[in-house]
């Protein structure tokens, strides 16, 4: 279906950003234009999909929907063991239950902030673990998502194996700008996971996408099926969290799944507790079977190519304006380097968010910060933790979008780098949470 979207004036938009107390998580749909604010849930159905829908069994327990998808993650991923939840942060909270203590230490390759959320909320710490070049948005590297394998196992060595409950690889990794992970560091990653006896899991929200990069830019695989490849990834894994919200294309759901029936069993407890029995986990069967077809669909080379060169137009059109944008350009979005854009706006001030204001004021665009806000505070010292990139977020809905938008965007985005040199207040706090903040903070002008 198609739905309508209404142009703002300027002066609306000043108002009712200035009502969202500048966190455009506070904004209503329909006062955004052009919704970039994340690719979580925000996708479209294929008519296979909706066919699947109303064919759900709302069976409490065991339900055919719940075999539909115990299929599909089998076949596509490998693993004999799955929970369904109802989203990813939950699949995390009821896999972490079940493996992390305070005092724990899990590294990885940045870690997003639901992960680091639930980490830092058990008391346990998150080491970021990503290779130097991630940090440099102007240096191409085809592969900014690998670990560090010294860093990595100068974590492993420094900490005895009961405090390591797992190495987190976030396939592709988010935060350092929707970058992939090769298959030979994975291959890598896991080796030395099994020299010191700790687990892999993976963080798959985006799975697909990463294995087309690894099909496009691993000459080892260029003659690999996506399906193939997806294979032979989760191989390296002895677990996966994912957020089906992404690339299984569905509004709402996720799951956990593994090859140890321990840990299966062990989990099962908190997912009865926290998300409903095992084999609904807080999904209803419609959506189970939606997710089952979505899976399969999201890992076609066809559907894949469509929505990363998508992705990719966007970044060329910024870069043709001149605007610092991530390089190489991400799966699932454009990461725009805030302070290459705003110079002059001192750190303390969250130079994304503000860069993500004033493209909402310019044209209803609505992006989300990767920056300070996210990045959150120390919990020893409570104060604020400045990430070496500092972006701002424009995550593209699958198979919503035509590149008309994306022509919209890029101008306005322009519109605002002309006029960059002007924008010399950026924001303060006013009210925040104690964790995860940035999804509820309050702010004002400095």
């Amino acid at each position: 279906m198609v739905e309508t979207i209404r142009k703002s004036t300027r002066s609306e938009r000043e108002q009712w950003v200035m009502d969202a107390r500048y966190n455009l998580f506070n904004l209503k749909s329909e006062q955004v234009f052009i919704d970039l604010l994340t690719d979580s849930g925000t996708g479209a159905m294929s008519d296979h999909q909706w066919s699947e829908m109303m064919l759900g069994d709302e069976s409490y327990a065991g339900a055919s929907s719940y075999y539909k998808m115990k299929d599909a993650i089998e076949e596509l991923l490998g693993f004999p063991y799955y929970l369904p939840t109802h989203q990813g942060r939950a699949a995390e909270n009821v896999l972490f239950s079940a493996l992390m203590k305070a005092g724990d230490v899990v590294p990885g390759n940045t870690h997003f902030d639901t992960t680091k959320g639930h980490i830092e909320f058990r008391k346990a710490k998150a080491v970021d673990c990503t290779i130097d070049e991630a940090f440099d948005t102007q240096l191409i590297h085809p592969f900014k998502g690998n670990l560090d394998l010294n860093k990595l196992e100068k974590v492993l060595k420094a900490h005895p194996k009961e405090n390591i409950p797992c190495i987190i690889v976030t396939v592709t990794c988010n935060s350092s700008g929707g970058q992939p992970v090769s298959m030979q560091n994975l291959k890598e990653v896991k080796a030395l996971a099994e020299h010191y006896d700790i687990p892999v899991v993976f963080d798959s929200a985006r799975f697909a996408e990463n294995a087309y990069f690894i099909k496009n830019r691993e000459e080892a695989y260029k003659d690999h099926s996506i399906k193939e490849i997806v294979k032979e990834m989760f191989t390296y894994a002895d677990a996966m969290t994912m957020s089906a919200k992404k690339d299984g294309i569905v509004n709402m759901g996720g799951f956990i799944a593994m090859r140890s029936e321990q840990w299966f069993r062990d989990a099962s407890v908190y997912n009865i507790m926290f998300e409903g029995f095992v084999t609904y986990g807080g999904m209803s069967g419609r959506d189970m079977n939606a997710l089952a077809v979505g899976l399969r669909e999201s890992t076609t080379y066809e559907y894949l190519d469509s929505r990363i060169r998508q992705v990719a137009y966007l970044g060329e059109k910024l870069t043709e304006y001149g605007i610092p944008v991530q390089k190489p350009y991400g799966g699932h979005a454009i990461f725009v380097d805030a302070k290459r854009f705003l110079p002059n706006l001192p750190k303390e001030q969250y130079v994304a968010q503000k860069l993500a204001v004033e493209l909402y004021l310019e044209a209803g665009v609505r992006g989300v910060e990767i920056g300070t806000l996210l990045a959150d505070r120390d919990p020893d010292t409570r104060k604020n933790r400045y990430p070496d990139l500092e972006l701002l977020r424009l995550a593209i809905p699958r198979r919503v979008y035509t590149n008309n938008h994306m022509d919209v965007v890029a101008a306005a985005l322009k519109n605002v780098h002309d006029r960059r040199d002007k924008i010399t207040r950026g924001l303060k706090i006013t009210r925040e949470a104690p964790i995860m903040r940035h999804f509820t903070v309050e702010l004002e002008n400095a």
